[in-house]
């Protein structure tokens, strides 16, 4: 089995909880129908004998008729609501589709959800209402700020599948999966490999050998994580030989015209940075006005969404050179069943959320396909400890190829290059009739994959 590497973008997430933390300001698919079989799971086999017939209360939250879910969101986070509420809004529209479609083995999918509020404290409010009071029978398509309730989540051994790495508890305890897998051995002691994780390096290789670029600049404020985060990307940067601009920004009163003059001065092919979204557009805006061009401003699957329209309104140029890479497809790519059945399903279930889709969202309803496949692998006696085999199992999971392969067997730390792969889409106004949307830019992300090395680093 391959390690799963924690890539630039992964890297991003693990360190975006404590910087978030600090930013307080800040269609396709039509019809109605889903074929039956979009989610994978058997509608039903226990109703041939009526509505949970012969099904046991098997385990926490199960009865012969439903299934209790909970799903944790920071929805009133700091930092805004459309930051962390696409996953729970793309579980919920498999899970609404699901119980429409027949459900699981008779029986029917209740969701209980709870906004933490973004804050430690409001998470472990959550987690303990949801299992103490509520009985969920396990979590998923989490994204949280601060989650500080995995301790207990785990000590409950209630699986929580599909959640958003931010944060390191993913790469720590047991019986918590997040969206991407990890190699790391989870006993819930260390982080990682004794407090240790890699970052591997495909990304760069990408854009070296897709765009021919040799130079980068990378952009990050004048904070603890964010400055961390960017001597990662400089890391990844120079192991791939490029040569490499970094500038400082103050948070709060950020100079970016110092930068754009920066970025011309030294000829920057491409633009990394570790800022949140009013950063970027803010720079985007200076880059513009300076009349400055980068080949591509990567961006990454947590900016992956249409606000990019309105985000970088005032940088038509920027904004049409941004990139954005993942381990996941492009929730606009109906070329894709699997694509085309989770935009059929937000446009039915949340057709106001069409100018607010993103990564996340598709990610939230990956999240929900995976538990729903490990569910159904139980037949009708569904139990934790079954759910837990299928997620521990050594064949690799790809949500009927909405993500790439991944697992959760441990592995020893890496000592040379792993294979890695990735998805990469730019931004075009010219896309979806001049509305302008994410144009994918591989032929598969399954076969877009290099040898690369893995770099140590202390989260």
């Amino acid at each position: 089995m391959q390690l799963t590497p924690v890539t630039p973008v992964r890297a991003l997430a693990l360190v975006l909880a404590p910087l978030l933390a600090l930013v307080l300001a800040g269609a396709a698919g039509c019809g109605t129908r889903l074929p039956p079989d979009a989610f994978g799971a058997r509608p039903t086999t226990a109703g041939a004998t009526g509505a949970g017939g012969g099904n046991p209360a098997s385990d926490t939250g199960v009865t012969p008729t439903g299934i209790r879910i909970g799903i944790v969101t920071s929805l009133t986070s700091p930092v805004g609501s459309e930051v962390f509420s696409g996953p729970r809004y793309g579980a919920q529209a498999f899970f609404r589709a699901l119980n429409d479609h027949g459900g699981l083995h008779g029986r029917t999918v209740e969701l209980v959800t709870c906004d933490d509020g973004g804050s430690g404290i409001g998470n472990q409010d959550c987690v303990h209402r949801l299992i103490d009071q509520s009985h969920v029978f396990a979590f998923v398509s989490g994204s949280v700020l601060d989650y500080a309730g995995a301790p207990y989540v785990s000590g409950k051994a209630v699986p929580d599948v599909g959640g958003q790495p931010i944060g390191t508890a993913y790469e720590r305890w047991p019986h918590l999966y997040g969206i991407y897998g990890s190699g790391a051995p989870r006993d819930g002691h260390a982080v990682g490999w004794n407090g240790t994780l890699y970052q591997s390096t495909e990304v760069f290789r990408f854009f070296r050998e897709r765009l021919g670029a040799t130079s980068a600049a990378v952009v990050a404020y004048n904070q603890a994580d964010s400055a961390r985060y960017a001597a990662q990307l400089r890391a990844g940067l120079e192991a791939e030989g490029y040569r490499v601009l970094t500038q400082t920004v103050d948070f709060a009163l950020p100079n970016f015209q110092a930068v754009a003059a920066a970025v011309r001065a030294d000829g920057s092919q491409l633009l990394f940075d570790a800022m949140d979204t009013r950063g970027n557009a803010a720079l985007c805006r200076s880059l513009d006005e300076a009349g400055v061009r980068v080949t591509a401003k990567v961006t990454n699957v947590q900016n992956w969404s249409q606000t990019v329209r309105t985000d970088y309104q005032a940088s038509p140029a920027c904004r049409n050179a941004l990139w954005a890479t993942s381990s996941s497809l492009n929730y606009e790519d109906v070329r894709y069943p699997a694509v085309g059945a989770f935009r059929t399903a937000m446009a039915h279930y949340f057709p106001d959320r069409e100018p607010l889709l993103s990564a996340w969202e598709l990610e939230g309803w990956a999240g929900a396909q995976w538990l729903a496949d490990a569910m159904d692998s139980c037949g009708a006696a569904l139990t934790r400890a079954c759910v837990e085999r299928f997620m521990n199992r050594p064949e690799p999971y790809d949500a009927h190829g909405l993500i790439l392969p991944a697992s959760f067997v441990p592995q020893p730390p890496p000592t040379g290059p792993t294979r890695a792969c990735l998805n990469a889409a730019r931004w075009q106004d010219s896309a979806a009739g001049g509305r302008g949307g994410w144009v994918t830019q591989v032929e598969s992300m399954t076969t877009t994959c290099f040898d690369v090395p893995q770099l140590p680093y202390k989260p």
